[in-house]
């Protein structure tokens, strides 16, 4: 059964930075698309960042030179670096993997931001 853990989300002030951690178990991490969603009060769920199996990445427009995907393969890991933190942020994270099964997603970790 796949599993995904997120840690790292909590309150941080306008321009601070936080890293979010997913961590997936019970199948081919190093296959798979890693992504990361967040769902603000009253808004839809958006697409934040991805990166596939080889490498690439992509961002949402208003994350882009603020927020870094990346993935450590040996630990079946994704993370999100976010810095520059703005109250619009403030949000519910998820992670979601894509394998050849289906996808799956984590539980979500809160971020909130005060101005």
């Amino acid at each position: 059964q796949v599993q995904l853990v997120e840690s790292g989300g909590g309150e941080v002030q306008a321009g601070g930075s936080l890293r979010l951690s997913c961590t997936v178990s019970g199948s081919i991490f190093r296959l798979n698309t890693m992504s990361w969603y967040r769902r603000a009060p009253e808004k839809q769920r958006e697409l934040v960042a991805t990166i596939t199996s080889g490498g690439i990445t992509n961002y949402l427009d208003s994350v882009k030179g603020r927020f870094t995907i990346s993935r450590d393969n040996a630990k079946n890991t994704v993370y999100l670096q976010m810095d520059g933190l703005k109250p619009e942020d403030t949000a519910v994270y998820y992670c979601k993997t894509i394998t050849s099964g289906g996808q799956y997603w984590g539980q979500g970790t809160q971020v909130t931001v005060s101005s």
